[in-house]
């Protein structure tokens, strides 16, 4: 009877084809996984996974009655299970740190809903469409599992092209197995062996003063030779030896490194390790003082547990989303929209037919996953064997692992799509522009609303007249003024000091190290404290001039998001981070920040009267923009197009202007033919651009609004307003009605980040809740003694209701 009911709904049965993306690790609309207590269900006809409390709703929702039920039980883990110290900077795969995770066993059955008639599986009574479903999902690489790598990965070393073609040079070196010691200067540790001819020598000089002398890179500038390999790292495991490749710059395997280290005498079988490699140093900046420092990892951690207390766990270099999400589920606006006031049953009712698509439902999923509790829990600890690898492991918790999230919302975005570190302030703003688009329908429940805010920028020429520009915005992005540091004597000492040692060949300790103090006050000024605008075409005088610029606030959002600009371009284009402390106050007045519009006796810049856009076209490019370019190598046309385009804004603007069109058809134009084809004002187009709008769009919106920008701008959101046709989509409306209040606010969240660039590092979030300051850092979720306010990236602050 209950193999004729299994029969009868074999239509309902798929056998799964290689392009159909099988979900067998976690529920598409809740984190249950085979290792919850109910087990996972895969629906047999679509193959999404749901949990025991969900998979009755799949089933109301499309009919489909057939399930394979996975479900996984932990084995024991055997007492005498070896400790082994990671050499690489991952986890979970060999050689790296090792999860400790326990061992399942996995067993299957076929379920039919509703009353849950369960088969035995495998079983030769099955019919064979059945069996050949089942084989083929269970063989299937699942689709989760595709979107996990392995986290914190160090790129894999390559073949170095320099190693099979390696000559040495004779000389009869022979290198001892100890006592060694730069051939040019003292240093005996971080030493290189020059693998063409022997040579001894130091490694690179680190920015803190630290390492060595260079003279192992003169060495090679000097003579080409490629390979060297470091001293102390050289065991009876070859393939731990640290090979570096300087053509190549890179860490590089040798597979003929036995060959190469016997040339010179190295009986590599019995020589101990006494250095670290460069991916072992990697892993030891856990001991910097700033990553100590922003996750508190000196100190024990009290773990906390329950709603709001739920841990993300790492997906490969997923902590900038981690870090970002916990802030914003920490505010009000979105645990409203996705968690108190939408259930998980209507998210998913008006779900698309598969679910881990749906923005909308993998948000409500996140909310619930991260405010519920239900996986706020301790992680299972069988021994103490992960304390003993990460001393901060007890404040782990199993947490949630969001990588359908992940998965649905870098669809739009192919950087985000990847598995490599990511800026924080980039994907904010991509997250809030995602959200604001599923809820354009709706735009009162958009939560994404709560970060938005309107900037006016006052520009008066030296007639005397006015012109306003104005633009939304969900951060105010600071720059930090060194000059205004509180403790500037302490840093020239320190600098004396640095450059003493330095000189001495000395290295500086990280507890010498002073850096600048400047205060929140001060950048906040900087943002609107007036500047000079170059090169302002003023149609009062007809001419280009400067113009004085203040910016402003028109409205005050329910939630300010301060960005710390501490990445800076230096000369030469290389980027550096800052290295500077931000005095933070937990509540702050941006008040004297709002910008009062036209004032009376003020006089506004005449519109262009006609033929005007073409008088204003002819602009004058800056000639030390220019000459600066020029100098880098790029041809002196495109450098003069550069400047004109971004109004002579900087060198650094004309640059992105320059990599950006480099393959525009019309490059090599003459520029007064470029002047005839704009027939508008180019420095209101870089404006317009600078909002954040493509510079095509730019240019109709201001022929179609008569060069105003204000009403250029509307027109973008608002064509069908505009008299006319148009010839442009429709593109969401900009809501004039924005969150608006007093400036007071407090301080509730920081992101903080570790490393030299946002490409790379860690970031950790820190939130106030209940009264206290709350660390959550990946999967670990602890009370925060002392939460590094001074070295945020991105400060979080809530307006204090009157």
């Amino acid at each position: 009877m209950e193999m004729e009911l299994l029969r009868s709904n074999l239509s309902r049965v798929r056998i799964p084809e290689p392009t159909n993306r099988i979900y067998k690790q976690e529920c598409c609309i809740s984190f249950d996984t085979p290792k919850s207590e109910g087990g996972l269900f895969v629906d047999m006809n679509t193959f999404l996974a749901f949990g025991k409390d969900y998979v009755g709703w799949n089933f109301e929702k499309t009919g489909n009655p057939v399930y394979l039920h996975i479900k996984q039980t932990k084995k024991p883990i055997p007492e005498d299970r070896p400790l082994k110290k990671p050499t690489l900077l991952a986890i979970g795969i060999d050689g790296g740190f090792d999860n400790q995770e326990p061992e399942y066993d996995e067993t299957y059955s076929i379920v039919i809903l509703p009353d849950y008639v369960t088969f035995p599986f495998p079983s030769v009574a099955l019919p064979e469409k059945v069996r050949l479903a089942v084989d083929a999902v269970l063989i299937a690489e699942g689709a989760e599992r595709k979107e996990q790598v392995a986290s914190w990965t160090a790129d894999k070393k390559q073949i170095s092209e320099h190693a099979l073609t390696l000559k040495q040079i004779d000389n009869g070196v022979i290198i001892p197995p100890s006592g060694w010691k730069c051939a040019k200067c003292d240093k005996t540790e971080n030493l290189w062996l020059n693998l063409t001819d022997g040579m001894i020598l130091c490694g690179r000089k680190l920015w803190d003063g630290s390492g060595g002398n260079n003279h192992a890179i003169e060495h090679y500038n000097e003579t080409h030779y490629p390979l060297a390999v470091k001293l102390g790292t050289i065991t009876s495991d070859l393939e731990g030896a640290d090979v570096f490749s300087y053509p190549e710059d890179d860490s590089v395997t040798d597979p003929l490194l036995a060959d190469h280290l016997a040339f010179f005498g190295i009986d590599f079988s019995s020589l101990q390790k006494t250095e670290m490699t460069t991916a072992e140093k990697e892993l030891d900046q856990n001991t910097n003082f700033d990553w100590n420092r922003i996750q508190e990892s000196g100190q024990e951690v009290e773990p906390l547990y329950g709603p709001g207390y739920t841990g993300l766990t790492n997906l490969g270099n997923s902590c900038y989303l981690a870090a970002t999400m916990q802030v914003i589920f920490s505010t009000r606006s979105f645990c409203s929209r996705y968690y108190k006031n939408q259930s998980l049953k209507r998210a998913f009712d008006i779900a698309p037919a598969d679910p881990t698509v749906d923005l909308n439902m993998q948000l409500t999923k996140l909310a619930y996953g991260l405010l519920s509790g239900k996986y706020s829990v301790p992680v299972v600890q069988n021994d103490d064997v992960a304390n003993a690898v990460d001393p901060s492991s007890s404040a782990k918790q199993e947490g949630i692992r969001p990588r359908m999230f992940k998965a649905v919302i870098a669809a739009s975005h192919p950087e985000f799509s990847t598995m490599r570190q990511q800026d924080a302030l980039e994907f904010f703003l991509h997250f809030i522009d995602q959200v604001e688009r599923i809820n354009a329908g709706c735009p009162e429940a958009d939560p994404a609303r709560s970060f938005k805010f309107g900037i006016e920028e006052r520009l008066q020429c030296p007639s005397g007249k006015v012109a306003y520009n104005k633009r939304n915005d969900y951060i105010l992005s600071l720059n930090i003024p060194l000059e205004k540091a509180t403790n500037k004597k302490e840093v020239e000492e320190f600098q004396k000091l640095k450059a003493q040692k330095e000189a001495e060949g000395k290295e500086i300790l990280s507890d010498e190290i002073v850096r600048p103090r400047v205060p929140l006050s001060a950048c906040l000024d900087s943002f609107s404290h007036p500047e000079e605008v170059q090169g302002f075409y003023s149609t009062a005088l007809k001419a280009r001039t400067t113009a004085i610029k203040t910016t402003g606030l028109t409205t005050f959002p329910d939630y300010l998001v301060l960005h710390m600009r501490k990445f800076v371009m230096e000369t030469g284009w290389v980027p550096k981070k800052l290295d500077v402390y931000i005095d933070v106050d937990d509540i702050i007045d941006i008040s004297p920040m709002r910008s009062k519009g036209l004032q009376p006796g003020e006089e506004l810049l005449p519109e262009e009267a006609s033929g005007g856009e073409e008088e204003s076209a002819k602009v004058l490019p800056n000639d030390d923009i220019v000459s600066q370019l020029a100098s880098m190598g790029f041809n002196q046309l495109h450098c003069q197009k550069a400047a004109i385009n971004t109004s002579n804004a900087g060198v650094e603007e004309a640059m992105n202007w320059l990599l950006s069109h480099m393959d525009d058809p019309d490059i090599n134009d003459p520029i007064h033919k470029e002047a005839k084809k704009n027939d508008v004002d180019p420095s209101k187009v870089a404006t317009l651009v600078s909002f954040g709008f493509e510079e095509d769009i730019a240019r109709k919106a201001l022929k179609a609004s008569g060069g105003d920008i204000e009403k250029a701008t509307d027109w973008i959101f608002n064509p069908s307003a505009a008299s006319g046709p148009s010839d442009m989509d429709a593109t969401p409306s900009v809501d004039a009605t924005l969150p608006d209040g007093d400036g007071k606010y407090r301080l509730i969240g920081l992101v903080s980040h570790m490393g030299t660039s946002t490409q790379c590092g860690h970031y950790v979030a820190h939130v106030y809740k209940e009264g206290r300051w709350v660390i959550f850092n990946d999967d670990k979720v602890g009370v925060s003694k002392d939460p590094p306010k001074d070295m945020a990236y991105l400060y979080f602050y809530e307006r204090i209701q009157s």
